[in-house]
């Protein structure tokens, strides 16, 4: 893909050399700037937790992360007991882990476990939600991204959906994750597992329930071992922009 850099947007840059994106702001653009400039971070800023800003971020291909800082500084001499303070971290890796289905590789130790397990598609949304922070912590996934990220799946008109994956055995949830759908391509955004095998299955079997609806690929975000075993390929940001576009058309 040659990206449209005539497309290219004025982008506001902190100290930091960070770009800060505000709602209004031309998205693709900014992604064409980001490709043309070679723009060598990982992460822009956003300062605004609205749900449909957060929506518009996720389309534009953005993996929409969060954080919170103490600003003691600030407000030294307050009678607050709290000063955290979040922001947005809009992400475009610099390195994206995709996978192209027919490269999907099954570990021959795990098919005797894929029969035993059954993929839910959309279902306890919230409970996994939840469980992924009590497994993994909120560093990323605060609460104010999480209350954005359940406003958009009540928002029926914007242009993306958050959806959850689980695997259940004898009737019991053993393992999700929850992503964000754009188009005709599913992200992850995080999972976790509660007992062996069970997250391999969980991914094994979403991938072939995403292949059956017809799409192009899976959105993994960031490299692990555990993504290229699964038969995922590391990409560049350019290639990433081109096959997430053609997927939303």
């Amino acid at each position: 893909m040659t990206p449209q850099f005539s497309r290219r947007a004025f982008v506001r840059y902190t100290s930091s050399g960070h770009i800060l994106i505000r709602p209004g702001d031309d998205l693709d653009s900014i992604v064409d700037t980001m490709l043309a400039t070679d723009y060598d971070e990982e992460f822009c800023l956003a300062l605004e937790f609205d749900p449909v800003f957060i929506a518009a971020l996720m389309k534009a291909g953005f993996l929409v992360m969060s954080t919170a800082f103490d600003d003691d500084e600030a407000n030294q001499g307050s009678s607050n007991q709290s000063s955290l303070e979040y922001i947005l971290l809009p992400k475009l890796h610099l390195v994206r882990s995709v996978l192209l289905f027919p490269e999907l590789h099954i570990k021959r130790s795990l098919r005797p476990f894929l029969s035993r397990y059954e993929l839910r598609v959309d279902s306890d949304f919230d409970y996994i939600l939840e469980r992924c922070v009590e497994v993994h912590d909120d560093a990323w996934l605060t609460a104010p991204l999480r209350q954005a990220i359940r406003e958009i799946r009540a928002l029926p008109w914007v242009p993306v959906r958050p959806i959850s994956f689980g695997v259940y055995r004898d009737g019991i949830l053993r393992a999700g994750e929850f992503g964000i759908l754009a188009g005709r391509v599913y992200t992850s955004y995080s999972g976790y597992y509660d007992e062996d095998n069970a997250g391999a299955v969980q991914m094994v079997l979403t991938a072939k329930y995403l292949e059956s609806l017809g799409m192009p690929f899976w959105d993994l975000g960031m490299p692990l071992d555990y993504k290229d075993a699964l038969g995922a390929r590391n990409i560049d940001p350019l290639q990433f922009v081109e096959l997430f576009r053609n997927g939303q058309r």
